[in-house]
């Protein structure tokens, strides 16, 4: 590999401080965004868009993107990077949810929806069975309308993927999130770094024409030599894309920023990656795990794809 670390590494540390100028973003706004932004509240529908206080909310609405949480706001684990709310129990599931989705893609003139979810250790299948319909009625109100499923690893039960699988989603995410070392420091018990690859490799098992998809955070206190290994284990299960972003800790409750990575630092990580095979790279301070270039990317992909 030919890239050379760049030379101006800051030193890893607890970080109380401004963040620095690559990170600062403006607030969302348009006429579009509002609009959207109306329309969820109005159908009761939550997206990480918003819970997530993404930074590039606005972008990606406007440009026909977006990301629906599903299955409630409640999450049985406790990753210690995520503040959204944790219980043994989640919400009653909505069983229009599916319909209200779909309903609110078609308004909202996209072509590209990515579905995820909070963890839902408290029912029977763990949601599989509400990620599959609510998949199966986008593709039947928009045939061609091109979905990524950002799933739960439903505890690595192959009966339970399957059933996401076999409802056709163009791309299928499950997050590794950080290196092996740093996984149960960040991640819920329950939660695993093989875990996570076992499920990415089965969906290719199962599937090969499905496009597998991961995400991880810099900033949490790993070493350049784990991050080129777990790229080295993503690249041995055949994972198609890979994302990088920078951490931000979401309130004083959880695990804080070792270290702001600097915009040349995840460029050498995009430029490692694509050298390595992945099929597409983004990776950058605000990149997210649902990043508009990426399913941009994607979708050119895709579409390619089906003419052939």
């Amino acid at each position: 590999m030919s890239n050379a670390l760049p030379n101006d590494k800051p030193k890893r540390q607890h970080v109380r401080q401004p963040k620095p100028r690559w990170i600062k973003v403006r607030p969302p706004a348009g006429e579009k965004y509002l609009e959207i932004k109306d329309l969820l509240k109005d159908l009761n529908i939550a997206t990480v868009c918003q819970e997530a206080q993404c930074p590039n909310i606005a972008e990606c609405w406007g440009g026909g993107t977006a990301t629906f949480m599903i299955m409630g706001e409640v999450c049985t684990r406790g990753c210690r990077f995520c503040s959204i709310k944790s219980n043994k129990v989640g919400q009653q599931l909505d069983q229009d949810e599916p319909e209200k989705v779909g309903y609110a893609i078609a308004q909202m003139g996209l072509d590209y929806v990515v579905l995820t979810s909070v963890d839902r250790d408290d029912l029977e299948d763990q949601g599989a069975g509400h990620f599959a319909r609510t998949v199966e009625v986008i593709k039947e109100n928009d045939p061609d309308l091109i979905t990524e499923v950002l799933t739960p690893d439903f505890s690595g039960r192959k009966e339970l993927i399957e059933k996401v699988v076999d409802s056709k989603p163009d791309v299928f995410a499950q997050n590794v999130e950080t290196v092996e070392r740093l996984t149960r420091k960040v991640r819920d018990r329950r939660a695993g770094y093989q875990q996570t690859l076992d499920v990415l490799k089965y969906v290719k098992t199962y599937d090969p024409t499905r496009y597998t998809k991961t995400s991880i955070m810099l900033g949490l206190g790993e070493t350049d030599e784990e991050v080129l290994q777990t790229l080295k284990d993503l690249r041995a299960i055949d994972c198609d894309v890979v994302t990088f972003g920078q951490y931000l800790q979401p309130t004083k409750k959880q695990l804080k920023v070792e270290e702001f990575v600097t915009p040349e630092k995840f460029e050498y990580w995009k430029k490692t990656a694509e050298d390595m095979g992945f099929l597409y790279v983004a990776s950058g301070p605000l990149v997210r795990s649902s990043y508009k270039a990426a399913e941009y990317f994607m979708k050119g992909v895709i579409e390619r794809q089906r003419k052939a």
